[in-house]
Parts: C-alpha cells; sequence; structure tokens
C-alpha cells in the first residue's frame, strides 16, 4: 500500500460518516469530552477505538513501546495530567496484549541499545514477581503471565500518581487492567485487586492534596 491510498481511504471514510451522520464533523470538532483514558501498546495490529468499539472522541489515547507508564517519562506522565485533570476523564485503562514484542524483548539478554533502559522496566516487574514467573515451566504461559503482571504494575503506577490519586478520592475515577488477546480479538479484564495490592504500600505513595 502507498500513501495515495491513504488519502483515497481517508476520502471513503469521510463519505462514510457523513452518509450516517451529515453533522459528525461538525460535531468532532466543537471538542471533546472522553469518558477514557486509554494506555496501551504502540503494535499496529492494536488499535483503541476499533477493539473497544468506540467512535472518535470517545477515548483519549496513549500507547508506546508495552503500554509502560514509567514515572520518569514525561510523555505519560503529561498525558495523564491532561487526561485527567482537563478532560476529566472518569476511567483509565492500561492494556497490553499477549504477543507483545517489548515483553518479549524484556525476557531475553540481547543488548537493544536505546530500548535498554525502556526494557529495563518491564525487567524490574519480572524481578519483582520472579518466584511466580521462574514457577512457570511453559515459556510461553510464562510470557503471557509477564504480560499481565506488567499491566498490573502499570495500572499501579498509575494510580501513584497524584492527580489520580486526587481524582479518585473527588469523583471515584477508576483504574482498569486489561489483555487484548490477538488470537481471538477477545478483551480481558484482568480483574486486578488494587485494594489488597495497594493496602501494604499505600502508606509510602500516598499523596495529601
Amino acid at each position: 500500500m502507498n500513501t495515495n491510498a491513504i488519502f483515497e481511504n481517508n476520502k471513503n471514510w469521510i463519505a462514510q460518516k457523513l452518509s450516517k451522520d451529515p453533522e459528525f464533523f461538525t460535531k468532532l470538532a466543537k471538542g471533546q469530552s472522553p469518558e477514557f483514558l486509554y494506555i496501551g501498546c504502540s503494535d499496529s495490529r492494536v488499535t483503541a477505538e476499533e477493539v473497544m468499539g468506540l467512535e472518535p472522541g470517545q477515548v483519549f489515547v496513549h500507547r508506546n513501546i508495552a503500554n509502560m507508564v514509567p514515572n520518569t517519562d514525561l510523555s505519560s506522565m503529561s498525558v495523564i495530567n491532561y487526561a485527567v485533570n482537563q478532560l476529566k476523564v472518569n476511567h483509565i485503562i492500561v492494556c497490553g496484549h499477549y504477543g507483545c514484542g517489548g515483553i518479549l524483548a524484556a525476557m531475553q539478554q540481547a543488548d537493544l541499545g536505546i530500548l535498554n533502559p525502556w526494557l529495563r522496566s518491564i525487567r524490574d516487574v519480572y524481578r519483582i514477581h520472579k518466584a511466580e514467573l521462574n514457577a512457570i515451566v511453559s515459556d510461553e504461559e510464562k510470557y503471557k503471565r509477564l504480560t499481565e503482571l506488567n499491566v498490573q504494575e502499570q495500572c499501579i503506577n498509575v494510580i501513584k500518581t497524584a492527580e489520580v490519586q486526587k481524582a479518585s478520592n473527588e469523583r471515584n475515577l477508576r483504574v482498569h487492567g486489561w489483555v487484548f488477546d490477538l488470537e481471538s480479538g477477545k478483551l480481558i479484564d484482568l480483574k486486578i485487586d488494587f485494594y489488597t495490592i495497594l493496602k501494604g504500600i499505600t502508606e509510602i505513595y500516598k499523596i495529601d492534596s
């Protein structure tokens, strides 16, 4: 596919939207008020709106390699701040996916240059959950479980931020950990028990407003 085909696709998309709603783009241009912030992987096979069945304007999206939320990453921290304080989202979703290249790379010992600091954050997740992961015999199952645990730890990183803590108290902002299964197309809610996980560390990370 060349770039000309993309512009042709764009024309067809415009026509399709206008055939359903002649005011679609007029309303779209007036602003956004999404309910959701979606933090996902940059993988080209996983698109937030399409997977969630949502339209433009309904979800604010941030994507990077392996859906990470490092506290030192100005990009993800800025997105969270804007989504929570300006857009007033009510739900933050961290969504990983099985078959993630970033997770697989972190499980290996290859020197990947500029990617090394980024992958180290995933390896830190492995270190935290080393006993559980090393007890899994199947490499494939270990790979899947690290994907899930990485989502869990990134959700915790989201919850640690001051703006999310404040919004959780003021308007019951909720954080969710999901995984997308490429083989079935299903979104899986990991149903993470944040209360139990955070119970022993809340006093360390709690920020008084």
